[in-house]
């Protein structure tokens, strides 16, 4: 199942279910994507680009291959392999250079996603086509244990932010510290946060302060 048609912008039907454009047209668009387990709909994908459109940027949220077939027909599935979902980011990065206005594309992933979008910018001719990559809450090491995943971080060939829980269960600071990542990328913690950027009640924090931190971080990053 392709990410998108042939032509997605004369086959609307076929890929609006594959994308969400969301805010006025801008030289800057910022293409969303999700995670393993929820799709472009879910709480901390909306709330993400509505802070973002806040700040006037243009930003397109869209599904994953097995994300739509799921849409289609309810069933659970694992994500793609990877290529399926490169070819994908692929496909969508087509559709978000052909929008009007449109004079550099920033990359933004949740967990999954953010690894994809830093493997995507890790070949030449695909990062000619990035402008920078931001990272929300990379999965750095797997639930199950193993080494970190660091080369897509590592080898990517445009500037990369990665926003991370300070206890986020895939990567803590204190783990994230001890690795041997390239100086140049930009790491910014949020107080407290699981992976998904939310704190405990007795932090003194909230998911919401996380949030618009995640937000402004990510909009002087991309400046």
């Amino acid at each position: 199942m392709s990410c998108c048609p042939d032509n997605p912008l004369v086959n609307e039907d076929v890929a609006s279910s594959a994308y969400v454009l969301e805010g006025e047209p801008s030289e800057t668009l910022i293409l969303f994507a999700h995670g393993a387990g929820a799709n472009r709909d879910s709480d901390f994908m909306c709330q993400m680009a509505a802070g973002l459109v806040a700040k006037d940027f243009q930003v397109m949220r869209f599904n994953f291959p097995y994300m739509q077939a799921n849409a289609v027909d309810g069933k659970k599935r694992p994500p793609d392999r990877a290529p399926k979902l490169l070819a994908c980011f692929s496909e969508m990065l087509d559709v978000a250079h052909a929008q009007p206005k449109v004079k550099r594309v920033v990359l933004m992933g949740k967990s999954m996603g953010g690894r994809m979008a830093a493997l995507l910018a890790c070949d030449s001719a695909q990062a000619s086509r990035i402008d920078r990559v931001i990272c929300l809450g990379y999965p750095f090491i797997p639930l199950k244990g193993g080494e970190p995943r660091l080369e897509p971080l590592n080898d990517c060939q445009v500037p990369v932010l990665v926003l991370q829980g300070e206890r986020d269960k895939f990567g803590t600071q204190a783990q994230i510290l001890s690795w041997p990542l390239n100086s140049d990328i930009q790491i910014e913690y949020l107080a407290d946060g699981d992976h998904s950027f939310v704190p405990r009640k007795s932090s003194g924090t909230t998911e919401a302060a996380n949030l618009a931190l995640a937000v402004d971080l990510s909009a002087k990053f991309i400046g």
